[in-house]
């Protein structure tokens, strides 16, 4: 299971560079969520993944039961969705606005603004 996580951090993390690399401003956005969604799959995987076991501790005893996973990877991946949605609402809107000003989609469009 976790060569799978692997790979698909793997994936992500290409696919994500992939679309950054282009000139199209929407595969910007995409390839920002996807890079997103890579080092969150990254961070939640290095935590353990576990089944069955949850992460609370009994009432009486000072630590997690064995096998549970640890609760701060999680907590950090919670955070940084959250963070990652509010980059990718401000990176939709930096966009929207970038292409009214210049009618274009395409990054090269965007020299031609500095002349005006």
């Amino acid at each position: 299971m976790s060569m799978l996580i692997a790979l698909t951090v793997g994936v992500l993390f290409a696919t994500g560079v992939f679309c950054l690399l282009r000139r199209c401003l929407m595969r910007l956005i995409i390839g920002l969520v996807l890079l997103g969604n890579a080092a969150n799959l990254l961070v939640f995987s290095a935590g353990g993944l576990t089944t069955g076991v949850p992460a609370v501790i009994p009432s009486g005893e000072t630590v997690a039961p064995a096998g549970a996973a640890d609760p701060l990877p999680q907590a950090l991946v919670l955070t940084a969705i959250v963070i990652g949605f509010g980059l990718i609402v401000f990176s939709i809107t930096l966009i929207h606005r970038a292409r009214a000003a210049s009618g274009n989609d395409d990054v090269d469009a965007f020299i031609e603004t500095d002349q005006l």
